[in-house]
């Protein structure tokens, strides 16, 4: 482990012990989301993935403005649309030496006041933990054996553990049936239909 690594576990560790969190009605509380933010994974063939089910996240998540943050300095405008989507590209003077978010760039995403965060991370990423931990009041949704309580509140397992498009579309569905009480209207495939 690196010291940016210590560094960055002993500061979430410090902001984990002092969140709140409250409590939240499932499934209610998914079916009138205003401000959503999508964590993008920092790895082209995930991010590759996840662009095939924007979709039918739009499309979940309506009439909801749906917000996706891209990691720090990393291009992505060029792989994303564009058309119902606001693009969050922070910069890397938007993250600490070791990795978490500025709290000048949380005061940013505080101020949107988002009330679900989906992290599509298959790994740790430190600069999204920081993020999850700052909305104590958000559904925080996240894959299941991966960083939980209290980074999330929401966690969904898939019986996928390297399988991107599968975990993926596992996520989505499960998110779908628990917005729609248990009935999945169509399959979702990744590729739009």
């Amino acid at each position: 482990m690196s010291i940016k690594d210590f560094i960055a576990r002993f500061k979430l560790n410090n902001k984990q012990r002092r969140i709140e969190t409250s409590l939240i009605n499932f499934p209610e509380a998914l079916q009138t989301p205003r401000q959503v933010l999508i964590c993008l994974p920092g790895e082209l063939r995930e991010l590759t993935m996840v662009k095939q089910f924007l979709p039918q996240l739009s499309t979940l998540f309506k009439p909801a403005t749906i917000n996706l943050l891209s990691p720090p300095g990393m291009k992505v405008a060029d792989i994303l649309p564009r058309k119902g989507f606001n693009i969050l590209a922070p910069t890397s003077d938007q993250q600490t030496w070791s990795g978490l978010a500025k709290k000048s760039y949380l005061q940013t995403l505080l101020d949107l006041k988002f009330d679900i965060i989906l992290d599509l991370n298959l790994t740790a990423s430190p600069f999204v933990s920081s993020i999850l931990l700052s909305f104590p009041d958000a559904i925080r949704i996240g894959r299941g054996n991966h960083l939980g309580q209290p980074f999330y509140n929401l966690e969904i397992k898939t019986r996928y553990l390297r399988d991107e498009r599968n975990i993926y579309r596992a996520l989505v569905e499960t998110l779908q049936l628990l917005k729609d009480g248990g009935r999945l209207k169509q399959p979702i495939n990744g590729n739009g239909k």
